[in-house]
């Protein structure tokens, strides 16, 4: 039979599977401020960090590029915007408003915290309550976006969880849905696989460029990655190199042809399929990067046991380490050791993580969700003015 799905249709027509008041900050100084907002109306979300004075150039366009994706994401229904300044606030706050969803901006100089909190809060009060009346509608795999990664990988991950995760891309896929996958420097060894199934010849010089970029910036500095590429964890796992890590990594992204290569926090548009996206293999800066290019679901097999989470998607980990599915048990929502113990098929532990999906999907919290883990990490190309 086939399973019914319920998601947030937003006001552009994309699909979300949660429903976020976010209370977004500009820059690394509004943080307090929207951290104060969240604190006076529970149930809305700030997300702090780093990042967003003094930022020029490629990077500040990937700064504007994430901020404006992750209040875009179908996941969010409503938007706060704090900023120090005017301008920069309104400029985010301009491209959320193009997805029709409902976004304030407010900046700080010229009132102080007290003031901008105050008026931010009756805004984020007013969109909380409009948000809670919101109702989930029936829809299908090919409304989302899904994204997968993988972390503190081991011999378990290429054999078994990875694997696993093929087999949900591919289904995915074959439902019409769309799957984004990144992690540049760990196809290393690889590259050649990935670049053969780009679907044509552009695109496979757009990856190649792409890739030779990250790569060439790496050895540019004269370092040895070894211990950083592959991770101490990696290594105690059994990866020795990172040609190991990169078919590992390479086993979880499917059998389908890849119809786009993205920027980092850049949305598919070439229609419903498989996708590349130019990213970090560091996690959180990975998913954060995916969730602001339209993800509203992220699959994350690991090994050795990675306890990541996102704020504003879902992510579910799954793995076939014996250990890590008992000492970690808090943090693992699907196990699928009866991969290499023999006991279960490598369609059955398909079918066993497209459950879980469909069970997200429907409203059931993640381990990552339940336990708070929230990691939102912004990536920065280089040192600012």
């Amino acid at each position: 039979m086939k399973q019914e799905l319920y998601g947030y249709r937003r006001e552009n027509g994309r699909v979300g599977i949660r429903n976020h008041v976010v209370i977004l900050p500009v820059d690394d100084i509004s943080n307090t401020a929207c951290e104060a907002v969240a604190n006076n109306v529970k149930g809305t979300l700030a997300l702090p960090h780093a990042y967003g004075r003094l930022q020029y150039g490629e990077d500040l366009d990937l700064h504007f590029r994430t901020m404006i994706g992750t209040g875009s994401n179908p996941n969010v229904a409503a938007v706060v915007v704090i900023g120090i300044e005017e301008n920069w606030a309104k400029k985010i706050a301009d491209g959320i408003a193009k997805t029709g969803k409902p976004v304030s901006y407010f900046s700080i100089e010229g009132k102080g915290d007290f003031e901008t909190i105050r008026q931010a809060s009756w805004k984020a009060k007013e969109y909380l309550q409009w948000a809670s009346e919101l109702q989930k509608e029936p829809v299908e795999l090919k409304d989302l976006i899904i994204s997968i990664k993988c972390g503190e990988s081991d011999t378990t991950t290429g054999l078994a969880s990875c694997p696993t995760v093929s087999q949900a891309v591919d289904r995915v896929v074959d439902a019409g849905g769309t799957v984004l996958f990144g992690e540049t420097s760990e196809l290393t060894g690889g590259e050649h696989l990935i670049m053969e199934r780009m679907a044509t010849p552009e695109l496979k010089l757009k990856f190649m460029e792409k890739y030779n970029n990250y790569v060439g910036e790496i050895e540019s500095k004269g370092i040895d990655l070894l211990g950083s590429q592959p991770t101490q964890g990696n290594i105690a796992g059994g990866l020795s190199t990172i040609e190991e890590k990169a078919l590992g990594n390479i086993a979880k992204t499917g059998t389908k042809k890849i119809i786009g290569v993205l920027d980092p926090a850049e949305v598919p548009t070439n229609g419903n399929g498989l996708y590349f996206m130019d990213t970090s293999s560091a996690a959180a800066e990975c998913v954060t990067l995916m969730a602001a290019g339209g993800s509203v679901l992220h699959l994350f097999p690991t090994g050795q046991g990675n306890v990541i989470g996102n704020p504003i998607i879902p992510v579910i980990k799954i793995t076939a380490n014996p250990k890590t599915a008992q000492l970690m048990s808090e943090h693992i929502d699907v196990d699928v050791t009866g991969l290499l113990s023999r006991e279960i098929t490598l369609t059955e532990a398909g079918d066993k993580l497209m459950s879980y999906i469909y069970r997200t999907i429907n409203g059931r919290l993640t381990s990552a969700e339940a336990l708070g883990h929230r990691e939102f990490v912004m990536t920065k190309l280089y040192r600012s003015a």
